[in-house]
């Protein structure tokens, strides 16, 4: 059964809408807009990770505004592949260059119930034009539910159900991972661990995150790998597994669709309301009754 409400986001929580409701098409437009001065700054402050991935191409929502303005309401961030290697798994294709993901959607909560299946139908048009290499986007669902340190729950996890509607190809889950989470919730990419602990290019950057996040800051002549070890130990920094997220695909191209053939066509997981945390993925009814 499809839900008939839409989440939504404002300053990194989520709201919902009802999902008959929908939007006035004569009072919205979809447009590129400008990654650091526009899709950014609205990202950090409405989606619920507060950061951007490496992005492509950005894409705003517009709304009609008092006096002529147009306002930002929402944003789609088409970003690089979390690894070259997803590409060929999840698409079927062997160029990592003709596939993005789809690594931001957050829309504010006072928009209709079905923009995003408006805007997003906008987007990838804009896409193929401006990207004509991209033939296919990889979206991902994250079915984890989180909380902050006082318990309140910013992220309800959720299983696809827009990419569903959509006529996306499901193919799976992601491989099951371990999180590092900070104590307001927030789970750490693996990528930016890996740069602190090996102390690769842009490392800087990431720790300076965590010392953001209220982390201490590396002693003189610490090694990067022992401080994080250290910020396990003390319990700044806690682990949690991970099922993996479920895979999406929108080849976007008739030669996409054919590569598409090569990956699995799974039927869509379906969100189970009843779960009080994490994973939030309906079981298959033996495996509730094992």
């Amino acid at each position: 059964m499809l839900t008939t409400r839409t989440q939504r986001w404002r300053d990194r929580r989520c709201h919902w809408v009802p999902g008959a409701t929908e939007i006035d098409p004569r009072l919205f437009a979809v447009d590129i807009i400008d990654t650091v001065n526009q899709a950014a700054p609205f990202v950090r402050q409405h989606h619920y990770a507060a950061s951007m991935p490496v992005t492509r191409l950005s894409v705003g929502l517009f709304r009609n505004g008092a006096g002529g303005r147009s306002d930002l309401v929402g944003v789609c961030v088409f970003a690089h592949p979390v690894n070259n290697a997803s590409v060929p798994k999840s698409a079927g294709l062997p160029d990592p260059r003709s596939a993005c993901d789809l690594g931001r959607l957050v829309l504010l909560d006072d928009t209709g119930g079905n923009a995003e299946t408006w805007m997003l139908s906008r987007a990838f048009k804009l896409l193929r034009r401006e990207k004509p290499e991209i033939v296919s986007v990889i979206s991902y669902a994250d079915p984890i539910r989180r909380t902050d340190e006082r318990g309140q729950m910013f992220m309800p996890g959720h299983v696809g159900t827009l990419y569903c509607v959509m006529g996306s190809r499901y193919t799976g889950r992601s491989s099951a991972r371990i999180d590092l989470i900070l104590p307001n919730g927030q789970p750490i990419s693996s990528r930016a661990i890996s740069k602190i602990r090996n102390d690769e290019c842009g490392q800087r950057y990431a720790a300076e995150q965590l010392v953001a996040a209220g982390a201490r800051t590396r002693r003189s002549g610490e090694d990067t790998a022992h401080w994080l070890a250290d910020l396990e130990r003390i319990g700044f920094l806690r682990r949690q597994k991970h099922p993996g997220n479920h895979v999406y695909l929108f080849p976007l191209t008739k030669a996409a669709r054919i590569a598409a053939r090569a990956v699995p066509s799974l039927p869509y997981p379906v969100l189970d309301r009843t779960t009080p945390a994490g994973d939030v993925t309906a079981l298959p009814l033996l495996a509730r009754a094992a």
